[in-house]
């Protein structure tokens, strides 16, 4: 940075400081609402949302098992089975009624004295112990449980996957008689969970007591899977599978995100409820007003630091313009000229075009001074810069040396030219009516001409320049006079 001007350095320092600042703000406004997000949805949207579900997982999967435990109880049901299963139409006609009132795929009842399957078409089959299809019913005779929620095929819809509730039909003196219930279709469970993730922005899914992923969403590629294997979850597994049905809030990582967890026992299906949210979802709008942050930061250190520049080059040039410039006229002040000259030498050393120098002062101003004052003197000053400016050129480097003395310098100006520039200016001053309180007095100028010779020094070709105008000082004033190796000292 040392290498730097000063004024960039001061930039730098000054955008150093911006940038820093506006870093340090904007990132510690998304750092705490980031883990406020995290909070909000780990103590209050997440839970809730939990709750929400589970409420409506009570009015929609919860309603079948109420219907079996219904079934299970009815007494018709029980006594057409205790007396001798004689009317099949009778039960054949009751279970399609009730598959019709509640609206499920099915309904069906197998009894354990004759272990016929029947449902609301008639009997589906006779079941048998060593047929793998039909151990469920065996398993359900066995269980202590009044109920069991199962996944299986269903024989009387063209093997359509179903979850079943499979209910145990005991009689009046708590003896196992059968087994009976109501089964819903899987693509229509699949759907009600996909209408919940769609309410709630969260992923649901419903995990055995093994794991198993064993219910969810169509837009969810996880059924099937166990949690104990998948990225990520396998790691709070254990925790997931815990049999509480108090929820559970967990968090795993998975590709660079964190996900959120709530989990709870559901013993009405014997499944864990699983809720998920990826709290990159809800940070994300957060990122992009932390990255528009960051823009409008940018924007504005960058308007900043214009403005700065603007302000330090503007006043670096009222400096330099002020180091260079004659206060009272506006004409190039003796440091100035020296710079010019210097210039002007070097250019005549590559191009050997003739260079040229015109010295001047105002005869007798010390008297315009006592007579008429010295801010009368001063206007005399200026409007004299006024018609050394309307004469010569842009180039020509007006410049006031000091006091009532100015000079100009004339590039590609022989002496002969330069002369005929230094009369045309004595006639303009002469002829000008200056702001006098008397006017008709009048204002001259002596003037000495000289060209630059290769190889002198600057102070050389000012010598003789000044030489000349002493000549016309000498000579009566109000003349112009050239310097000229003919010329008399």
């Amino acid at each position: 940075m040392s290498l730097l001007p000063k004024k960039y350095r001061l930039l730098a320092w000054i955008g150093l400081a911006l940038v820093a600042g506006f870093l340090t703000i904007s990132i510690a406004a998304y750092l705490a609402s980031r883990d406020a997000i995290r909070l909000g949805i780990a103590r209050q949207s997440l839970p809730l949302t939990s709750d929400n579900i589970y409420s409506e997982i009570q009015k929609d999967l919860l309603r079948p098992v109420f219907i079996s435990s219904l079934m299970a109880q009815d007494t018709f049901l029980r006594d057409w089975i205790l007396n001798g299963e004689k009317d099949t139409g009778q039960i054949v006609h009751y279970l399609e009624e009730v598959r019709q009132k509640y609206g499920t795929i099915s309904s069906f009842l197998v009894s354990a004295r004759t272990h016929r399957y029947y449902y609301g078409g008639g009997v589906l089959k006779t079941v048998h112990r060593h047929d793998p299809r039909d151990v469920w019913f065996f398993r359900v005779e066995a269980m202590s449980e009044p109920y069991e929620t199962n996944i299986d095929f269903d024989m009387a819809n063209r093997d359509k996957m179903t979850i079943f509730i499979n209910y145990r039909v005991m009689d009046y003196h708590g003896k196992f008689i059968g087994a009976t219930g109501v089964g819903l279709a899987l693509d229509t469970v699949s759907r009600l969970i996909d209408s919940y993730q769609r309410r709630f922005h969260r992923s649901i899914y419903f995990v055995d007591p093994g794991g198993k992923i064993v219910m969810a969403g169509k837009t969810m590629q996880r059924s099937g899977g166990s949690i104990r294997e998948l990225p990520g979850v396998k790691r709070v597994a254990g925790a997931i599978l815990n049999g509480s049905t108090v929820p559970t809030h967990l968090e795993y990582d998975l590709d660079n995100s964190s996900i959120l967890v709530t989990s709870r026992f559901i013993p009405e299906l014997g499944w864990y409820l699983v809720v998920e949210q990826d709290v990159a979802d809800d940070v994300r709008p957060v990122q992009r007003v932390l990255m528009m942050n960051l823009a409008i930061s940018a924007l504005v250190t960058l308007l900043v630091l214009g403005i700065t520049l603007y302000a330090v080059n503007r006043y670096q040039l009222r400096l330099e313009r002020a180091a260079k410039t004659d206060a009272l006229t506006g004409l190039n002040n003796r440091q100035a000229f020296e710079i010019l000259i210097e210039q002007a030498v070097l250019e005549f050393g590559r191009t050997q075009q003739p260079l040229s120098m015109v010295l001047f002062d105002i005869d007798l101003f010390k008297e315009i001074n006592d007579r008429f004052g010295h801010l009368a003197g001063d206007r005399v000053l200026k409007e004299i810069a006024v018609i050394l400016r309307s004469v010569g050129r842009e180039s020509d480097a007006p410049t006031r040396w000091g006091g009532e003395e100015f000079l100009i310098l004339l590039k590609n100006c022989p002496l002969e030219r330069a002369a005929a520039v230094a009369e045309k200016l004595r006639l303009a001053i002469a002829r000008h009516r200056f702001a006098l309180a008397e006017p008709e007095v009048p204002v001259t100028v002596s003037l000495g001409v000289a060209q630059y010779r290769g190889g002198e020094t600057q102070n050389d070709f000012f010598m003789r320049a000044d030489v000349a105008l002493y000549r016309a000082k000498r000579a009566g004033r109000n003349r112009a006079e050239a310097f000229s190796d003919a010329s008399p000292a």
